[in-house]
């Protein structure tokens, strides 16, 4: 049993020259220029690379996300609250906005992340009442999705909402308003604002929290007719790898719901495993947390093992792995590449997965009509001939015919 036909797509298809007689006999070069699926990463180096005015900086950044377009085709950038609009009124839209239409004219698709969350929430929320915060939470949504709509078009609406009313860390407004409204009618609200503001928008629900809680909201949020486009799955592993075990009980029980399913925040480190005890992992603070050779190869492994599971299961659109480079969230060598952009093993077991076993480049042959028939991954393709070349979107069966442009 093939277990990616479901990624596949087949083409029959009739080759005409650019005076249009068939393109009978010839070469055809076929070569897939971009994917279906979202392999994707946290791209927030890209906001720095246009902020920075140090010339070092920016050329090191741009390295460095030049070794991330050669891996991955969707990008997710930084909204959380309090560090985009720190002060009411002054946000960091130029630097956003030109890191998105960077990465788009890349043919990266761009998500946001996020647009309600209780964590990273702006501090200046607090002076106001609750009725007055929930009416700047939908103020700020409409405002950002109708700003970036065209550019960002995918959004994480609302974060770890399982912990919203509960979270008991610190004082903040949006636990505020979710305590006072609740999980089902604060998530709604803030849905609604969303797919009012891009009616096309593709919009997430995202958690950290796989157990059956997170199954229970889902099952209430869309007995409410709340617009989920996608169920978003955190995965930070820094406590060791979920395995196939788990890995495949979470897919079994999200399935359930018929939706598409966004692994959203994927981490697997190549140093020393946190301590099973810690809770929080943010309570896990280090002065330094190196990658080692084991861990590097254990690294590679994992990432191979578990993308390749998820690239198996037909409900699977999108995986997201969170660091780019080691040394961000919690000093962790969670990267593909060394802080100092050197590539890992774990670089190069995934680009041989996304770019080589699942990406289609043949060399074929017309027949004495023109027409040509093959089997590729589902995106987008180059088809090139000694008399010129065209262009294929080939992300369901076609028969159509082609007229190649010298």
């Amino acid at each position: 049993m093939d277990q990616l036909k479901h990624r596949r797509a087949d083409a029959r298809l009739r080759l005409l020259n650019p005076d249009g007689t068939p393109a009978a006999n010839q070469s055809v070069r076929i070569d897939q220029v971009s994917h279906q699926f979202l392999f994707g990463c946290g791209a927030f180096d890209a906001v720095a690379m246009m902020k920075t005015q140090d010339e070092k900086e920016h050329a090191f950044l741009s390295q460095r996300m030049e070794k991330w377009l050669k891996l991955f085709n969707y990008g997710t950038l930084p909204f959380y609250w309090g560090r985009y609009e720190p002060s009411e009124g002054n946000t960091a839209y130029t630097e956003t906005m030109a890191a998105a239409k960077w990465l788009q004219e890349k043919g990266v698709r761009v998500k946001g992340h996020p647009l309600c969350w209780h964590t990273a929430c702006a501090p200046w929320l607090m002076q106001y009442s609750n009725a007055e915060i929930l009416s700047r939470q939908l103020e700020r949504i409409h405002r950002d999705v109708t700003a970036y709509k065209g550019i960002v078009d995918m959004w994480d609406v609302i974060n770890e909402v399982v912990i919203m009313p509960v979270f008991d860390k610190y004082d903040n407004a949006i636990t505020r308003i979710c305590q006072e409204k609740g999980r089902i009618r604060l998530v709604k609200e803030v849905f609604a604002a969303a797919k009012e503001s891009n009616p096309d928008a593709v919009l997430l629900i995202n958690d950290f929290n796989t157990s059956s809680a997170y199954e229970i909201l889902i099952e209430g949020l869309l007995e409410a007719g709340v617009p989920i486009s996608a169920i978003g799955i955190q995965s930070h592993q820094h406590q060791g790898y979920w395995g196939l075990e788990k890995l495949n009980d979470v897919l079994t029980r999200y399935a359930r719901f018929g939706l598409p399913i966004h692994f959203t925040e994927n981490t697997l480190i190549s140093g020393e495993i946190m301590p099973a005890h810690i809770v929080d992992l943010n309570d896990w603070q280090v002065d330094e947390w190196p990658s080692t050779p084991e861990g590097e190869e254990r690294q590679a492994r994992e990432i191979s093992e578990m993308y390749s599971v998820l690239f198996a299961h037909p409900l699977v659109e999108a995986i997201t792995t969170w660091d780019f480079n080691d040394g961000c969230w919690l000093k962790a060598p969670s990267g593909f590449v060394h802080a100092d952009n050197t590539e890992k093993p774990s670089y190069y077991a995934l680009q041989q997965l996304i770019h080589t076993e699942w990406e289609t480049h043949e060399t074929l042959a017309t027949d004495s009509e023109g027409f040509l028939s093959f089997s590729g991954f589902k995106g987008n393709y180059v088809l090139s001939t000694p008399h010129g070349s065209a262009a294929l979107s080939l992300n369901k069966n076609i028969d159509s015919e082609l007229t190649v442009k010298a």
